[in-house]
């Protein structure tokens, strides 16, 4: 039991540590004590006083480390104020864990700006350091560098924290191209109901790779001489198999076409950072893709991910149900045009900016300028499709939008099993929400918000859908175990609460 609670201070201080964007030289050289010491407190392997694990707090101006609890992170909103001023929208939650899956395909230096500092890619640093990659934040925490071992220690892979993760899929690309045999564990997540990998099976195998689950893992095993002879069709036009797929095509000598690609952001985002390594690929941007691979890839790059449209779409949503005036800034309009689309015809009023281009060179933004409005139902369902569409993500915050819109909506959420579910958890705040089948929610409109006290979603957007409601609910609510909010979003409290929101976060003492 003791050894137990020493490894649980022990991840605490560490993901503590990560938050701050320091090493564990930086920790040891504020707590004098030696680098060795910070790596075995780390690890659960030193008995450690209350009056060192004080210290850790203070050196790393983290009351979590301070009280030496590790319990669950918890919202209180007070809700009916409106939001005002402008918020800008970070990076890509789904390009940056690309990334650094993809940071594995070189022997270089890879340094990713403006990187998203949030759970899941925490997760898989620590999967990534687990293994022997070197990373670190540099420029104050905002940038990150990740330098690869000349060897991989797969053998040391950190479980837990791949198991928190389904992002740890896409390590199947580009590992099949460094060992010939080794094992993955299962990918984690949110909790969405059955999601197969084996449209990410399909495509590998035609790079030699073939897959056994048994026990919680997934064993591997690469036949050298097995190379694509023909075009790879995509069983499913998804993002992260296309991802896997583009990831093993990058070190494959000679040309690969991947058709029913899909072309959504995180995937062009990937696109864009693999012809920075110097591997060419034609199509970007459509449902053909064309990979001129390299065997090897050893160079220094330096690569900024554009800005998120999930995100973007979550702060028009606040924006919206609070009924507030808020200009969002660095919106990539490419992948937020049929949302807004939709929200014209629904009676959204809203300016845009003149277009301007990311960091990336290539992904186009608009500052979006989103005033209080008297919306109507639209006259078709709402239901995702693949990119050029209105993306998959964006779905859950048209419940709550519908929630403050006039007559009824159908939501069709046709590619999980479970979301739609957890979009009735709107219910417990005012809402009207109809659940049809495991896939359709009827949403009546408009709704008197009431403030109330819940378990956060076990799935990112709807917890987020969840936390704009009470946002506009009058009174005090509370909002429990979040975790899966701070997966994908980036001290969203915080800057929430810059925009007039007030949100309190709090841990149980």
């Amino acid at each position: 039991m003791a050894d137990d609670y020493l490894v649980r201070i022990g991840k605490l201080i560490r993901d503590a540590r990560q938050h701050r964007g320091w090493t564990q030289t930086q920790l040891a050289d504020a707590l004098g004590t030696s680098q060795s010491a910070v790596n075995r407190i780390e690890r659960g392997n030193q008995n450690i006083s209350l009056e060192m694990i004080a210290r850790i707090g203070e050196a790393l101006d983290s009351e979590i480390v301070s009280l030496g609890y590790a319990g669950p992170m918890h919202l209180r909103v007070v809700g009916g104020r409106r939001l005002s001023g402008a918020i800008d929208v970070k990076t890509s939650k789904n390009a940056c864990v690309a990334l650094l899956c993809g940071s594995l395909l070189n022997k270089g230096r890879t340094v990713l700006r403006r990187v998203a500092r949030i759970e899941e890619v925490f997760r898989l640093l620590e999967v990534l350091n687990s293994i022997g990659v070197r990373t670190r934040w540099i420029n104050d925490g905002v940038d990150l560098e990740i330098v690869p071992p000349a060897q991989l220690d797969l053998d040391a892979i950190d479980a837990d924290a791949a198991r928190r993760t389904r992002s740890i899929i896409m390590f199947l690309g580009p590992l099949l191209h460094r060992v010939e045999s080794f094992r993955l564990p299962y990918a984690g997540g949110c909790d969405l109901g059955t999601r197969t990998i084996e449209p990410h099976m399909i495509a590998l195998r035609r790079f030699g790779l073939d897959i056994t689950a048994t026990e919680g893992l997934y064993h591997a095993q690469v036949e050298r001489t097995t190379a694509p002879d023909r075009p790879i069709v995509l069983t499913e036009r998804g993002d992260t198999v296309t991802e896997n797929a583009l990831l093993a095509a990058a070190r494959h000598e000679g040309v690969t076409v991947i058709r029913n690609a899909s072309s959504n952001y995180m995937v062009q985002d990937l696109c864009f950072f693999l012809e920075a390594l110097g591997v060419r690929v034609d199509g970007v941007g459509t449902t053909t893709l064309t990979v001129h691979g390299m065997p090897t890839i050893d160079v220094d790059v330096d690569y900024s991910p554009s800005e998120d449209p999930v995100e973007a779409m979550s702060l028009l949503a606040a924006a919206v149900v609070t009924e507030s005036e808020l200009t969002i800034r660095r919106v990539p309009i490419e992948f937020l045009e049929i949302e807004l689309a939709v929200l014209e015809e629904m009676g959204l009023d809203h300016d845009r900016s003149s277009e301007y281009t990311a960091d990336n060179g290539r992904t186009r933004l608009v500052d979006l300028t989103v005033r209080p409005s008297k919306l109507e139902a639209p006259i078709d369902k709402i239901h995702p499709m693949p990119f050029p569409g209105l993306n998959i993500d964006n779905v859950p915050f048209f419940a709550a939008i519908a929630a403050v819109a006039q007559g009824q909506t159908l939501i069709h959420d046709w590619v999980y099993d479970n979301r739609a579910i957890y979009l009735t958890d709107l219910n417990r705040l005012g809402g009207r929400l109809q659940l049809l089948d495991p896939h359709r929610v009827l949403v009546e409109g408009p709704t008197r918000w009431r403030a109330a006290e819940m378990m956060c979603p076990p799935a990112l957007r709807p917890a987020v859908v969840v936390l704009l409601a009470m946002m506009a609910a009058e009174g005090t609510s509370v909002l429990r175990n979040v975790y899966v909010i701070n997966r994908g979003y980036e001290e969203l409290a915080e800057r929430l609460n810059s925009v007039g929101a007030q949100i309190e976060i709090f841990r149980d003492i």
